[in-house]
């Protein structure tokens, strides 16, 4: 990735964001320099765990700061666009947790921002990045179970409403399509592509919220059959299978360390592949790579990737009848 360090600020402290710091030290050439939050003493507490320069009470504060380059964006799911567009403005480069937004609209703006202002950006879907699943999309690529025809994949969990608020908080964008439901909806768009069709039912809270919701994407010749869940536990493997055979992404399969080869209903192999850190490390290598070569957007995830499943999840949302404010 060449020699020049890459100077990283964080803005909103919570649990993502410290996973991600984490792994933001293990990589060559990135460099913490500021936090923020609007506490203060969070900061300064956060900061100095993971050896920051400088901690703000303020995200306006961070993107003045001229050292930094690119902002890792860890608030909660409403934040994202306005703080996105804010960061861009100002000739910042940003990596957006998901979702980047809670409408294609929104999402729309911020690819534009992003080319207006000739900054990169990238929605933070770590996935894409770590190691098994770069492996199995190239196994599938050189048609190793022949041509896919059926996914199947849950990411499911039995959530607290008391011990995690945001998760069913509507006004912070919560619920379980928003927060989880796009990492089976992703799987499906990267080894498929856009859908023909789209069928989606919830079960909604009493704030309107879904609880869970359960998908089915058709294509010429392949179906997915995709679920999430706030309230529900799955086993949360992945199965993608083919004409000739099958591959099974171990639990969680949204970081995987492990796969599993299937022909013709025999057990072929077990490949493993560690992911470096909790996993976020990988994405981290991406943006510094395109950074360093002057990209705005990966070829990997790029703009035009976070905009059709930005559009896969408006259609869901608009079946299962969710609105934000």
């Amino acid at each position: 990735m060449g020699n020049r360090s890459i100077k990283w600020g964080i803005v909103g402290l919570g649990n993502i964001a410290s996973q991600f710091a984490s792994d933001l030290v293990l990589i060559e050439n990135a460099e913490l320099t500021a936090v923020a939050s609007r506490d203060l003493a969070k900061a300064e507490e956060f900061g100095g765990r993971f050896n920051a320069l400088r901690m703000y009470n303020s995200y306006d504060l961070l993107f003045e700061d001229s050292e930094v380059e690119i902002v890792y964006i860890a608030t909660p799911h409403n934040s994202h666009v306005e703080l996105s567009i804010k960061a861009l403005e100002s000739g910042k480069d940003v990596l957006c947790e998901k979702p980047m937004a809670l409408s294609y609209e929104d999402a729309r703006r911020v690819i534009e921002a992003s080319k207006k202002n000739n900054r990169f950006f990238m929605e933070a879907f770590w996935t894409r990045f770590i190691p098994s699943v770069q492996d199995v999309l190239q196994k599938i690529r050189n048609g190793i179970i022949g041509d896919v025809n059926y996914i199947k994949a849950d990411f499911a969990f039995h959530g607290s409403e008391t011990e995690n608020k945001r998760l069913f908080d509507k006004e912070l964008g919560g619920g379980a399509l928003f927060d989880i439901g796009v990492y089976p909806l992703f799987l499906s768009y990267i080894l498929l592509g856009y859908p023909k069709e789209i069928a989606a039912k919830a079960i909604k809270h009493k704030n309107d919220i879904d609880l869970q919701t359960s998908m089915i994407l058709q294509y010429e010749s392949a179906q997915s059959v995709l679920h999430a869940s706030i309230v529900s536990e799955s086993d949360m493997k992945a199965i993608i299978s083919g004409t000739k055979g099958r591959i099974e992404l171990n639990a969680p399969w949204f970081i995987a360390d492990s796969y599993s080869l299937f022909i013709n209903e025999e057990k072929e192999a077990t490949f493993t592949l560690p992911a470096l850190g909790k996993g976020y490390s990988h994405e981290i290598m991406e943006c510094q790579n395109c950074i360093l070569n002057n990209q705005i957007e990966s070829k990997l995830w790029s703009h035009q990737n976070c905009l059709d499943l930005s559009r896969i999840v408006e259609e869901i949302k608009n079946q299962i009848g969710l609105s934000f404010a």
